[in-house]
C-alpha cells in the first residue's frame, strides 16, 4: 500500500548531511511501496533546492540532477489537486495549528487512509491525534 511522503523526508535525501535512520528507512520502502504527495510537494522541493543553490550550498547542476533524480522515484502527485481540498486543508490547519502546507500532507493521508512519512514533529503529532499512522 502507498504512503504519503512529505518534503522534509524527501529533501533529506538530497543533502547527505540531512539523512538519518528514519529517512533512509522511508527511502528503502520506496522499493516496494509507492509514495503519494500533495500538489504543493514539487514546489516545496524545488524551492528548497533553489534556495540552497542561491546560498551556494549546492550548484545549479546539482539542483538539476536532484530534480531529475527525484522524478525517477515512484512518487505520484495527488490528482485531486488543491481546489478540491482547500476547505479540508484550512480546517486541519486551524484544528492542529499547522501551516496550510503541512495540513495538505495530513489531509491527503486522511483522505486516502495512508500512513505519513514526515520528520516535522508538529505534523507528526497532528497525524497521531488524527489517527494517521507513521511510516516508521
Amino acid at each position: 500500500m502507498a504512503f504519503v511522503l512529505d518534503a522534509s523526508v524527501t529533501l533529506s535525501w538530497c543533502f547527505a548531511n540531512q539523512t538519518n535512520d528514519y529517512t533512509e528507512q522511508v527511502f528503502d520502502s520506496l522499493r516496494d511501496t509507492p509514495a503519494v504527495v500533495p500538489t504543493i510537494w514539487p514546489l516545496e522541493v524545488a524551492n528548497v533546492l533553489l534556495l540552497a543553490e542561491r546560498r551556494r550550498q549546492i550548484t545549479e547542476a546539482q539542483t538539476t540532477h536532484q530534480m531529475q533524480w527525484l522524478s525517477t522515484l515512484p512518487i505520484t502527485v495527488d490528482s485531486e489537486g488543491i481546489a478540491g481540498t482547500l476547505s479540508s486543508v484550512a480546517a486541519l490547519s486551524r484544528e492542529h495549528g499547522l501551516s496550510a502546507y503541512d495540513a495538505s500532507y495530513l489531509e491527503l493521508a486522511m483522505r486516502l487512509g495512508l500512513a505519513l512519512a514526515t520528520q516535522d514533529q508538529r505534523l507528526r503529532a497532528a497525524a497521531v491525534r488524527a489517527g494517521v499512522a507513521d511510516v516508521g
